[in-house]
């Protein structure tokens, strides 16, 4: 095996826990208890392969499974430059049985085998619990059969300092308006820019974690532009009008000091996350993926170990009714239907399928769970409930990385004063390429 692949191996070393009731039960979340099909005896040995070079959520999960099954291993293994190993793996001596996928990678015609390669989760002789899945997270095929089984999912919005909102006596914005009027009580409290972000042109960067939500919706209203937009026609950068008239919008208001995010702000993930601990920013911005990073730099961080505060995640407020949710999915597994362990790969698939075990996965990792449940972590808990009509899944818009990029790029020349609304809109196609 290449250097260039790193080994993390988890071996059972728990003793197998004797259960109190046998056969199926409700737990205190009311998701069934897992029940093993085989005997604690079966020896085993399967492998992961994935993007992570931590994957410490993981490795808890197997230490679950052991008490169930200990006389087995399951390893992990990190692939570098997954998308151009994984086939590689896939048809290799010492195939994968459980593997990760990301949305991107369908329809990709060099990754077609990763997909050919999944196994049908949804076939009912299996019996995985799906419906613990969110639909708005349940990858269906055109066929309605499910390929994947969603181990983490993400969004995009900003982390709320609690503390500050309950000191200055106001509330989390809900509404476009609303959050105006907040920064304004705030700018007027000292602080000079009450949102913050990463002025950069990525995805946690502050034109996409603003905007991009609400763009998304203009395109699941009309998905009649969705070619036009996937294909750069410049007529389809209408398309994106009022979303970047809303983020120049947002800017002028004074919400944000782009200068002082570029300033203070060198990077969209571990700079966003140690600026907002220094406790000073009501509102940053960022996506979920970056909220991930929150729990392990708590300690690391001075100010926040000296002064610690409450902090949540809340969707942007772009919209004149309310922010717009995009639930999207993150990882994924796939189980190899080619794997000579396929029985213990079901098992363990059907063991991790659960509210409870998903939901301990994401609230180790930090990031959204995939299960109808936000609960486990309260960081989380404003996404519970929310408006379906202001919504987007997965399956509601198929927009396309280079309709993406060019988004991004559009967005982040807004927010710098490189280009006007109506130069952004009017040069759609040609704006990532500049």
């Amino acid at each position: 095996m290449s250097e260039r692949v790193k080994k993390i191996v988890s071996t059972a070393l728990v003793v197998m826990l004797v259960l109190g009731v046998a056969g199926c039960g409700q737990g205190s979340n009311g998701s069934k208890e897992f029940a093993p099909k085989y005997s604690s005896d079966t020896e085993y040995k399967l492998s992961i392969v994935g993007t992570y070079s931590n994957f410490e959520s993981l490795e808890s999960a197997l230490e679950r499974f052991y008490e169930h099954y200990p006389k087995g291993e399951i390893q992990y293994t990190y692939l570098d430059d997954y998308s151009n190993t994984i086939e590689q793996a896939l048809a290799g001596q010492e195939p994968p049985d459980i593997y990760f996928v990301k949305p991107w990678m369908y329809g990709d015609a060099q990754l077609g085998s990763v997909f050919d390669s999944a196994e049908v989760l949804s076939d009912p002789e299996l019996k995985i619990d799906l419906d613990c899945i969110r639909p708005g997270v349940r990858w269906e095929m055109n066929n309605g059969e499910i390929l994947t089984l969603p181990i983490f999912a993400t969004s995009y919005g900003m982390l709320v300092n609690m503390d500050i909102f309950e000191k200055e006596n106001l509330k989390v914005p809900k509404t476009f308006e609303e959050l105006k009027q907040a920064c304004e009580k705030l700018k007027a409290a000292g602080y000079d820019s009450p949102v913050m972000g990463a002025n950069t042109n990525t995805t946690p960067g502050i034109g996409y974690a603003f905007a991009y939500p609400m763009f998304a919706k203009a395109v699941k209203d009309d998905r009649s532009i969705e070619n036009d937009l996937n294909n750069l026609v410049p007529s389809a950068g209408e398309t994106m009008r009022e979303s970047l008239t809303r983020l120049k919008e947002f800017v002028d208001s004074g919400c944000i000091d782009v200068d002082k995010c570029a300033a203070e702000i060198e990077d969209d993930y571990n700079a966003v996350i140690m600026r907002f601990f220094e406790g000073d920013v009501p509102m940053m911005l960022c996506s979920g993926d970056v909220v991930s990073g929150t729990k392990k730099r708590e300690s690391k961080s001075e100010a926040f170990t000296e002064n610690p505060f409450k902090y949540d995640f809340y969707v942007a407020p772009s919209g004149d009714k309310g922010g717009y949710y995009m639930d999207s999915m993150s990882i994924l597994f796939c189980v190899n239907k080619n794997s000579e362990n396929l029985d213990m790969t079901n098992e363990f698939i059907r063991f991790l399928t659960s509210e409870k075990e998903l939901g301990l996965m994401a609230q180790e990792k930090r990031l959204i769970t995939p299960t109808k449940d936000y609960s486990l972590d309260e960081v989380y808990a404003s996404l519970s409930g929310f408006p379906e009509d202001r919504t987007i899944n997965f399956s509601d818009t198929e927009i396309l990385d280079t309709a993406v990029k060019e988004f991004r790029a559009a967005a982040y020349a807004v927010i710098n004063g490189k280009m006007t609304v109506d130069e952004a809109v009017a040069g759609y196609g040609t704006i990532s390429g500049k």
